[in-house]
């Protein structure tokens, strides 16, 4: 994630004071009944976090995508598709690369028409609600708030002098808090998190797949090269994925960072073949996320590219289900 510098940061400071004010007056409707959400006929499972920038979202839906399809259950992914079009973005084609037809997608800002379009089609065992978790227009019935364990949110501010995208007493909402890439404590304040069971997640390498390439062929790391590589992304992390990258092992020689959701041009290709020429790189390494991104102008790369697919780790998985599954049972007795 850029990180905005101080004396710009200092400059919008009263913008996110005013900010904090409507997110605040906005939440405080919604608790007290004020406003109130729409309710879809299935299940609807909310997967968000507290900060712009990656903190796992996308593979956590996956995972339980993956865990709700091997139930026999039918399911749809909700998202606004943030800097897509068509109906689309990168993270949408991510999903739909994994999970091919597996599941229906409902693509928009208004989530609650696109969950009735999809349950007018056909039965909706459960909705994944990708990044709902300041969608408070529909309701869920459970709320799994992700945390980046490598960043400490009590240092941080609202937008637009920071990444907070609500003030941090925002955990209260969550029902279970996923903290990504750190099996320790998030540093958030104690009275917002001491009555929530809070888990860990890492992400692990699958393989890599060849850009470009007829079939979703995944390779072990130690095949794609014998040389070093060089590492490129477009993410909301991407020190997270250079960090990932060596811990798995892979050999970089440089690497680059562009801005979230960025869809590479021409201009771009030659910029990183002389980046990677100048380090005498054997190919180049790239997230999934981004190989949507590099749709138009990936065959123009004279070196390989390699997409790392990866999955996601759940520290005591078994008592991460059981959770989701007591939350959802205690919400259907509610409603009963």
């Amino acid at each position: 994630m850029t990180r905005i510098p101080r004396g710009v940061a200092i400059a919008l400071w009263p913008v996110s004071i005013v900010y904090g004010w409507v997110v605040r007056a906005k939440n405080l409707m919604y608790d007290a009944g004020w406003l109130k959400a729409k309710r879809l006929r299935g299940t609807v499972i909310s997967v968000g976090n507290l900060t712009t920038g990656g903190t796992g979202k996308t593979p956590m839906v996956l995972w339980l995508a993956e865990r709700f399809l091997a139930e026999g259950k039918s399911v749809a992914i909700l998202s606004r598709g943030y800097k897509g079009s068509g109906g689309t973005s990168d993270e949408i084609e991510l999903m739909r690369a994994r999970l091919g037809d597996r599941v229906r997608f409902g693509v928009g800002a208004d989530r609650y028409a696109s969950g009735s379009r999809l349950e007018s089609e056909g039965r909706v065992d459960v909705f994944l609600l990708d990044d709902g978790f300041q969608h408070r227009q529909l309701a869920r019935d459970l709320d799994i708030l992700m945390l980046d364990g490598t960043r400490k949110l009590k240092n941080e501010w609202l937008l637009p002098s920071g990444s907070l995208r609500e003030p941090i007493s925002g955990c209260r909402r969550a029902n279970l808090l996923v903290v990504s890439r750190k099996f320790e404590r998030p540093t958030v304040e104690a009275k917002d998190t001491q009555t929530h069971h809070i888990f860990y997640a890492q992400t692990q390498l699958v393989g890599f797949r060849r850009l470009g390439a007829a079939s979703y062929d995944v390779k072990y790391g130690s095949t794609i090269s014998s040389a070093p590589s060089f590492a490129f992304c477009g993410i909301g992390n991407p020190e997270a994925f250079f960090a990932d990258l060596v811990s798995w092992r892979v050999e970089l020689v440089g690497e680059r960072a562009f801005r979230d959701h960025h869809v590479y041009s021409d201009l771009d290709v030659e910029s990183l073949e002389a980046e990677a020429d100048r380090v005498s790189a054997a190919d180049f390494v790239t997230t999934e996320k981004d190989a949507a991104n590099l749709a138009l102008v990936g065959r123009n790369f004279r070196r390989p590219v390699w997409v790392a697919v990866i999955d996601f780790m759940i520290s005591a998985e078994s008592e991460f289900v059981a959770a989701i599954e007591r939350v959802l049972r205690e919400k259907r007795g509610a409603a009963a």
